[in-house]
């Protein structure tokens, strides 16, 4: 089946990209998906990288009828595809200008939605404010903290439909970090186990102090007692994030807190903050960048002479 798109929607990562045939109204027609991300493209690499993704799409696309082309993430990186400044907080999380790029092809008008920046403490976000105004896009009376675990968790206070402020845990990095590339990787195998997960995140949680012996013990245990690697696996996870939620304690203490986030990970997160009284609301973070996503284009729209 043939598809002819009216704009497109494009999350441009590290390691992959997803692109959307969008109808006018912001429904999705059709997907694609590629594994040339920021870091396996060159600058001159992103436009044939995005033809090859949406080529079936703009067939009947002319240069006097470009299609408009909305993208997020590490594509307006320093790194990327062309540099899309980043905007201060406090601000909407669509506030700034999109930045253009130019194309080769003519049918394309390309544009990327800018980062976030928080000055003191100094703090940066690609890609997941798109996501954030797709969620106040969606929830427009929210106040509170939106939590979006990933490599690097964003801890995000939104209030009248602004950012107010963020923080960023790299526990997704030290878990990876530790698990493939120190003495850990000989005890962190597959499976899962709740109850050791719940034992080290209160650790952390009370004595956050504690985690640097409380890692080496992982490895300890399982040398003397044999503990199975899947425990491993689940200690080492709860001792980072509930090291991670003692660092931002200020942010979800009190408040309405909703996940953004792959299904697995955000299940340990709702359930370290439902052991805090914390009754997390829980989310489709793929529908939340699509909604971002049309919520830039209906922006560009407007501001387009």
């Amino acid at each position: 089946m043939s598809v002819s798109a009216e704009w497109i929607a494009v999350d441009w990562g590290t390691t992959h990209c997803r692109a959307w045939a969008m109808s006018g109204d912001g429904r999705v027609l059709d997907q694609a998906k590629s594994a040339q991300g920021m870091g396996a493209l060159t600058r001159d690499g992103y436009e044939p990288a995005l033809l090859a993704m949406i080529g079936p799409w703009i067939t009947n696309r002319t240069g006097e009828n470009p299609i408009e082309v909305i993208c997020c993430g590490m594509v307006g990186a320093r790194q990327g595809w062309a540099e899309a400044a980043y905007t201060a907080v406090p601000c909407a999380p669509l506030s700034g200008n999109l930045t253009r790029v130019k194309t080769q092809d003519p049918r394309l008008s390309v544009a990327i939605i800018p980062g976030l920046k928080q000055n003191k403490p100094a703090d940066v976000m690609r890609g997941e404010e798109t996501q954030v105004a797709g969620f106040i896009a969606l929830n427009p009376k929210f106040d509170g903290v939106l939590c979006q675990p990933g490599t690097h968790t964003k801890w995000v206070h939104i209030s009248a439909g602004e950012v107010v402020s963020f923080q960023t845990a790299m526990t997704g990095d030290m878990f990876a970090a530790l698990s493939n590339h120190s003495v850990l990787r000989h005890s962190v195998g597959d499976g899962w186990d709740d109850a050791a997960f719940d034992a080290a995140l209160s650790d952390t949680l009370s004595r956050p102090e504690t985690l640097a012996a409380r890692l080496f013990n992982i490895r300890a245990e399982g040398l003397l007692h044999g503990l199975p690697n899947a425990a491993a696996r689940a200690r080492l996870s709860g001792l980072l994030i509930g090291a991670e939620l003692a660092a931002t304690r200020p942010y979800w203490l009190g408040q309405q807190v909703a996940l953004i986030g792959a299904n697995t990970l955000c299940t340990h997160y709702a359930t370290a903050l439902a052991a805090q009284g914390i009754t997390a609301q829980r989310t489709d973070g793929d529908a939340l960048t699509q909604a971002g996503l049309t919520a830039a284009h209906a922006l560009l729209q407007e501001t387009t002479p």
